[in-house]
C-alpha cells in the first residue's frame, strides 16, 4: 500500500534530498510505517529507510545530519513539519541475515541535540533492526530501488522475538509520561511474540483486547481509541492500571517466548553505547513508527 498523496509532501521532498546526497551509494530507499500502514496520526513520524552498499563517510553522514536538522520537524510537534527518522543500512552487514545486526546511520528527533552540538551517528549494533527490517519487506513503499524483499533477507521469527524481549525492560521503565505508545507497542510485542508477524499497534490491540480481564482490556481501548483520534486520551490518574497492565502483558509475552519455543535470548552486547530502542520506546506521546506503527 503506498501512502495517501496528501500526506507524503514532506516524505517526498525529504526522499529526493537523501536520494541526492547519497548519490551512486544508495541501492534502495522506502517509506515504511503509519504513512503505508493505514495512514499518518497527527503524531506520527515520517519512517525511511535506506539501504547503501558501503559505509557512509564522514562528510556525507554531516550532509545527512544537517539537511535533516533543518527538514525534520522537532519534537514535541509545534508546526506543519513532521519528525523525520532515517535508518541507513549497509547492505552486506544484513544479508546474509545474522543477528544482532548493524546499523550504519540513524536520525531520529530525540538525538537532535546530540547532533545540534555537532555529533554524527555512527554504525553500532541495533537490535531494532531485526523488527525494521521485518516492516520494511512486509509492507513499504519503494522510492528508489526494487522492492525491499527482493533486496533484504526475510528476519526469522527467533530473531524478532529476541529482540522483541530484549526491550521489555527498558519500554516498561519509560511507561510514565508515555503510557499509550508503550500499552500500544506491549500489544504488538505480545501478538509478535504469539505469531512471529509484526502487525500494527491498532491491528495488536484489536485482536487481543476480547482476550483480556476487563480492567487490562480498558486499558488497551483507551490506548487504542487514542492512538486512533477518537478520544483524547488522558493517563494522568491511571497509574495503577497502567502498571497493572504492563506487569500483566510482560508475562504473557514472556510466556509466549516459551510457548513457542523462542527464548528470547540475546547475546551479550559487544561494547559501545546501547542504541535507542526504536522498536520500542519513541521520544515521549509520539507515534514513532521505528516501532510504533
Amino acid at each position: 500500500m503506498g501512502a495517501q498523496p496528501d500526506q507524503n509532501s514532506q516524505a517526498a521532498a525529504t526522499a529526493q534530498a537523501v536520494t541526492e546526497v547519497l548519490g551512486d551509494n544508495l541501492a534502495g530507499l522506502y517509506l515504511y510505517g503509519s504513512a503505508v500502514a493505514g495512514g499518518l496520526r497527527h503524531d506520527s513520524d515520517i519512517d525511511l529507510f535506506a539501504v547503501v552498499e558501503g559505509s557512509l563517510a564522514g562528510d556525507v553522514r554531516k550532509s545527512l545530519v544537517d539537511m535533516l536538522l533543518h527538514t525534520s520537524g522537532r519534537w514535541p510537534r509545534s508546526g506543519p513539519a513532521r519528525p523525520v527518522e532515517l535508518t541507513v543500512v549497509v547492505r552486506d552487514e544484513v544479508v546474509p541475515w545474522r543477528f544482532p545486526p548493524r546499523s550504519d546511520f540513524v536520525y531520529g528527533e530525540w538525538l537532535r541535540a546530540e547532533f545540534e552540538h555537532g555529533q554524527l551517528p555512527a554504525p553500532t549494533e541495533d537490535p531494532d533492526l531485526t523488527i525494521l527490517t521485518t516492516m520494511v519487506r512486509d509492507s513499504s513503499s519503494t522510492l528508489f530501488g526494487p522492492p525491499a524483499a527482493h533486496l533484504l533477507d526475510p528476519v526469522p521469527a527467533s530473531d524478532l522475538v529476541r529482540a522483541i524481549v530484549a526491550g521489555l525492560p527498558e519500554l516498561i521503565a519509560g511507561a510514565r509520561g508515555d503510557e499509550r505508545n508503550v500499552v500500544l507497542t506491549l500489544a504488538r510485542m505480545w501478538v509478535t511474540a504469539e505469531s512471529g508477524v509484526v502487525v500494527s499497534k491498532a491491528d495488536a490491540a484489536a485482536a487481543l483486547v476480547s482476550r483480556l480481564p476487563a480492567g487490562h482490556a480498558a486499558v488497551l481501548r483507551l490506548a487504542r481509541a487514542g492512538y486512533l483520534g477518537e478520544v483524547a486520551d488522558e493517563w494522568t490518574y491511571r497509574e495503577t492500571e497502567v502498571d497493572s497492565f504492563t506487569a500483566y502483558a510482560e508475562q504473557q509475552i514472556r510466556d509466549a517466548c516459551k510457548a513457542t519455543g523462542r527464548s528470547g535470548v540475546s547475546p551479550p552486547h559487544s561494547g559501545g553505547p546501547v542504541p535507542h530502542a526504536r522498536f520500542t520506546v519513541a521520544p515521549a506521546s509520539s507515534d514513532s513508527d521505528r516501532g510504533s506503527v
